[in-house]
């Protein structure tokens, strides 16, 4: 008897990776369900919580970053990786994994460094328009590397990459209700209303700029449904719902007329995939500004709008109050941004993970 299939799939840290690990998961299910489907993640971070709340079994490995700057947080780091790559070696030998997938993160660099040394199929899926530092070095040795935006030859060996576009979480593209019935599951009003997310910790910028036209937006009569992150709070009242995280994110994009986001990859291909208006945040804190870089790919597309993150306090209310008036813009945004989707791109990658499988 031919034995089940075993994929191990690793990566973490932000839900820009997590949620595009968790759909390639439930896809696998879906396609094998006979086969075994282990995740692999850091210690203490968040995929140690939302992968098991997804069904899936995951291990997590003591591993983390290098700081840019000095710290004595660094000398850990050699102690860090050694222990990642033995435990690695570990688990590809008891679990003998047909392919290894990496989304990126920290979790993904050992495992599929050893993977690639006992010659086990790899294939890294790269979420943003510039690749982490993970990625980039896994990239030499991976057998395929899925990407979502155009140009990732600067980066990568152009005979090993697909354009699939982003994985998203398939509940998104299923929900049925309609905009006043995900307004009323959220107990607001079928009024108006703006999607606030920062990304799963939140987008301090964004929420000091929410926070200081609260009383703006109700003069508007324009609600709000703001996700502000665990690290986060006001004591102002909200015409609308504030809260820390957002579970039902089907039914969040549904409520909403506007979306106001960072630029995150998994956003990003979301907001593309339901056709969303948004107005985009891009956060400046991370590597070679790659949130910018992939919101450009969208404004210079005429599909998204975007304030820079040093001018949001002051700008961003006052673009989306103008925005939320003309009807014309809205529609234009929402055709060009749906016209950039690709709803499929979780069975685009699923197939090539088959073709990495070997009879």
């Amino acid at each position: 008897m031919k034995p089940k299939l075993s994929f191990l799939i690793s990566g973490g840290g932000t839900g820009g990776h997590i949620f595009p690990a968790i759909a390639i998961g439930k896809a696998l299910q879906v396609n094998y369900p006979d086969a075994k489907i282990k995740f692999v993640g850091a210690k203490d971070k968040m995929e140690m919580q939302k992968v098991p709340e997804a069904g899936f079994d995951i291990t997590g490995l003591w591993i983390s970053g290098i700081d840019r700057k000095l710290s004595l947080r660094n000398l850990a780091f050699p102690f860090k990786l050694i222990s990642s790559l033995v435990k690695s070696w570990g688990l590809i030998k008891r679990n003998k994994p047909d392919v290894v997938i990496g989304v990126g993160g920290f979790a993904s660099g050992p495992l599929l460094f050893v993977a690639n040394l006992l010659k086990i199929p790899t294939l890294v899926q790269e979420q943003n328009s510039y690749p982490g530092i993970t990625n980039k070095l896994l990239a030499s040795k991976a057998n395929k590397i899925c990407v979502a935006f155009d140009g990732m030859e600067r980066f990568f060996d152009a005979q090993k990459i697909v354009i699939t576009g982003n994985p998203i979480r398939q509940q998104l593209l299923n929900c049925q209700q309609n905009s006043g019935q995900a307004r009323a599951h959220f107990e607001l009003k079928d009024v108006p209303t703006i999607l606030i997310i920062g990304g799963s910790l939140g987008a301090r910028t964004i929420n000091l700029a929410i926070e200081k036209n609260l009383n703006l937006l109700r003069e508007h009569s324009i609600q709000i449904l703001w996700q502000t992150g665990k690290f986060f709070s006001t004591s102002k009242e909200v015409y609308g719902k504030q809260t820390t995280f957002i579970t039902e994110m089907d039914l969040a994009y549904k409520a909403a007329d506007i979306v106001i986001s960072r630029a995150g990859a998994s956003s990003l291909s979301e907001l593309s995939a339901l056709g969303k208006a948004c107005i985009l945040v891009p956060s400046p804190n991370v590597t070679e500004d790659h949130q910018t870089k992939n919101a450009m790919a969208l404004v210079n597309k005429n599909a998204a709008v975007i304030v820079k993150d040093v001018d949001a306090e002051q700008d961003l209310i006052p673009t989306a109050l103008n925005l939320m008036v003309d009807k014309n813009r809205l529609a234009e945004l929402e055709k060009n941004i749906l016209a950039l989707g690709r709803p499929n791109a979780t069975d685009a990658i699923i197939k090539e993970i088959e073709k990495l499988i070997v009879d």
